[in-house]
């Protein structure tokens, strides 16, 4: 069941945690009162019988069939719910009047060393309890007992007393005990009933009223927004809102960080749109109202070299997202690396001749890469170009292929170790904007090496800028 509200759910687990605590409680103690009662019943039985069939043992002398009347359940103190039977053998010594309603069917049956007990149907508030116990008795020689019987107590003892078996039925009204258990019952029950009652009618604004800190959360929560960056959420003061707190303060950091790269990003595109547009329309104002005497040609050509600037900018945005979206997966193949190098280098080698920076690399030669040749020219060859375009003239920019990866190093010394964090943004650059450059090299070289799941990492030393990629173990052939 999809309840709306957050108090809601917590009062129904709190209910239902409350039902199945004090449900179980009331049960365990129902039966354990219910235990303790049984027994104290049986034992208040028992202390009966032996009440009544201590009178045979101690006064054997007055006993004898014509002297044991004086045997009764009133006498006892046994009231009249209480019905008892005697018997030694076959004898019945006495029985109350009226005698019990119903015996055991193994009644008066073996002797047992320990007292029996059980119950009669009949109802609940009309059961019976009873218990058997035998006992040894002296009777005197009146009952029932034989010739030779006699002679033989004569001999033996000079009080012509004959010890027989004897067994005890005692058979008792569970009526007070059952309704006191009743009552009980009755008390473990309306208890936790009540219990839940009060807690359903409290429950509900209690934890309304400690949800108020979360209420109050989403609220400031929902004034901050990208129109207003740098806000942060302040400590709640709550153990258990701690945790949110912070997270969503980190989600704030990295939502101002992403709107910063954005903002970013649109001014630089911004920038070089409007520059290149500019300096094409600057370029035509110029030879339409002054006229330089150029040829067609040049112009055209200066035409198409600053259209060429644009397009290569607008294709390196849309190979960038496509990279970054997952549009362009990777098809590795087997690559002859010093072939490849020879094809791929040539503008960037073009590049540091201009400059007066020379390009190096260290390659096996019959060294193979399994990988995707098109997306590993864009990682090798804008790492390439930017090393090209921006060492100081007289360096030298080393390329290494081995089995650790590939590393690419270069001097730097307009760079500083904050500007690291920086590399692979798009539009920027340490140095003034070039013609010939939008910013967006290292963020494309980036993109694809994520694409072909391999790591670049920048590293500052001595004033030297190092190009770190390391592939997956399994790429390297």
């Amino acid at each position: 069941m999809n309840l709306p509200t957050l108090s809601a759910r917590i009062t129904l687990l709190l209910l239902v945690t409350s039902l199945a605590i004090l449900g179980a409680g009331s049960l365990i103690m129902d039966w354990r009162i219910d235990n303790q009662m049984e027994q104290r019943y049986e034992q208040g039985l028992l202390a009966q019988a032996q009440a009544l069939v201590s009178p045979i043992v101690i006064e054997p002398d007055h006993l004898e069939p014509e002297s044991s009347a004086w045997l009764s359940a009133d006498m006892l103190g046994l009231g009249s719910q209480a019905y008892y039977d005697i018997r030694c053998g076959d004898l019945g010594i006495a029985i109350s009047r009226p005698s019990p309603p119903a015996r055991p069917p193994d009644w008066p049956g073996s002797r047992s060393k320990t007292p029996r007990f059980g119950q009669f149907g009949g109802g609940w508030n009309h059961q019976l309890g009873w218990v058997i116990l035998d006992f040894d008795a002296p009777l005197g020689e009146g009952w029932g007992a034989t010739e030779e019987q006699r002679q033989r107590a004569w001999r033996s003892t000079p009080n012509r007393l004959i010890s027989r078996d004897c067994s005890i039925l005692l058979v008792q009204s569970r009526h007070q005990l059952n309704q006191t258990m009743v009552s009980i019952d009755w008390i473990l029950l309306l208890g936790p009933t009540l219990a839940l009652l009060i807690a359903f009618v409290a429950a509900p604004p209690i934890v309304r009223h400690g949800l108020r800190p979360l209420h109050a959360l989403g609220e400031r929560m929902g004034n901050i927004g990208p129109n207003a960056p740098g806000q942060r959420l302040p400590p709640s003061g709550i153990r258990e809102l701690g945790p949110l707190v912070e997270r969503f303060n980190g989600v704030l950091a990295r939502m101002d960080e992403g709107l910063a790269r954005e903002r970013q990003f649109a001014s630089g595109l911004a920038h070089e749109t409007r520059t290149r547009l500019a300096e094409l329309r600057a370029l035509t104002e110029v030879e339409r109202r002054y006229p330089s005497g150029r040829s067609m040609t040049d112009i055209l050509t200066e035409i198409g070299t600053i259209g060429g600037e644009l397009e290569a900018t607008v294709s390196a945005l849309l190979l960038l997202t496509r990279l970054e979206s997952g549009l362009q997966p990777p098809q590795p193949q087997a690559l002859q690396l010093a072939p490849w190098l020879e094809r791929i280098s040539q503008h960037p080698r073009a590049l540091a001749a201009a400059r007066g920076v020379q390009l190096q690399w260290l390659v096996n030669p019959a060294q193979q890469l399994f990988i995707d040749p098109a997306l590993f020219e864009v990682v090798l060859g804008n790492l390439l170009g930017n090393a090209c375009a921006y060492a100081p003239p007289g360096d030298t920019v080393l390329l290494r292929i081995d089995a650790h990866g590939v590393s690419i190093d270069n001097a730097a010394p307009a760079l500083d170790p904050a500007d690291l964090a920086k590399l692979g943004q798009r539009f920027w650059r340490k140095q003034q904007p070039d013609p010939g450059h939008a910013g967006l090299g290292l963020a494309l070289a980036q993109a694809a090496a994520s694409a072909l799941r391999w790591r670049i990492e920048f590293r500052l030393i001595e004033q030297r800028l190092y190009a770190q990629l390391e592939p997956m173990p399994a790429t390297l052939g």
